[in-house]
């Protein structure tokens, strides 16, 4: 009994652990696409160091997953299949123009903020210990994508035309970000996580509702209904297109170390 109880437990933060890295790793690597495509030179620098963050983060979480008995990272990250990814669906959607990738990154970092803050009293000692390194990381990033946002909300013309856009394009996708699994309760239960999806989202309208206004825009109001949950391992052709790019050279020697 001891035994299948532990095993539950190492289950949880597992599952836990591959949403935190998937979500990480997707949405550095779609970051790392904007290399030499940017607007501008900053936006070139800025992409280019939030998507190292962004995979060395992963890397963390994937280093945690093979202490918990799972294979190294380069095979969690490389050799995976996608139904066996945790990421949310939003992360792997191709970048779109740049008001898409702003508007997109935008939300994730908040929500990453407060996932976060979510995990700083973590009893997972490890874990906590790492969150609090990123977090003060990702303040950064959430700090320029919001920036970016309002800018781009305020500027009017084109410019606010297809942040609208890229919004309405995006919303469909969001409430996958709060979907935390099959193991919710049993992660709050376990003290892995302090607040519930439901209590972050509620931190996240409130944020974003007084960003819209800061950026002129209309709060586009509830989500719709997610089609696929990619915390269960439903994803969309982007992903599998995704992976074919970021795995073709591991997939070459995969026993190489890169």
């Amino acid at each position: 009994m001891v035994q299948n109880h532990e095993s539950n437990e190492q289950q949880v933060l597992r599952d836990w652990l591959f949403q935190l890295a998937d979500d990480e790793f997707t949405i550095g690597h779609r970051d790392s696409e904007w290399l030499g495509l940017c607007p501008d030179i900053e936006g070139d620098v800025a992409f280019s160091s939030i998507a190292q963050d962004e995979i060395g983060h992963a890397l963390f979480y994937y280093e945690l997953l093979h202490q918990c008995g799972e294979k190294d990272p380069d095979q969690l990250a490389f050799a995976r299949s996608i139904e066996e990814r945790r990421n949310a669906i939003l992360l792997e959607r191709t970048n779109g123009d740049w008001a898409y990738s702003i508007a997109r990154h935008f939300f994730y970092d908040l929500f990453d903020h407060l996932r976060l803050e979510a995990m700083l009293s973590s009893t997972h000692t490890p874990l906590a210990q790492g969150v609090a390194k990123m977090k003060r990381e990702e303040t950064y990033h959430l700090q320029h994508m919001k920036l970016c946002f309002v800018r781009l909300g305020q500027a009017g013309g084109e410019a606010r035309e297809r942040l609208e856009k890229a919004i309405e394009s995006i919303w469909p996708d969001v409430k996958g970000l709060f979907c935390f699994g099959p193991h919710e309760q049993q992660l709050l239960e376990m003290g892995i996580i302090s607040e519930s999806s439901d209590q972050i989202q509620d931190k996240w309208q409130g944020q974003i509702r007084q960003t819209f206004v800061e950026a002129n825009l209309t709060y586009p109001g509830d989500f719709p209904v997610p089609q696929q949950e990619g915390r269960l391992g439903e994803h969309s052709q982007d992903l599998s297109d995704l992976l074919d790019t970021v795995t073709e050279v591991y997939r070459l020697e995969p026993l190489t170390r890169w």
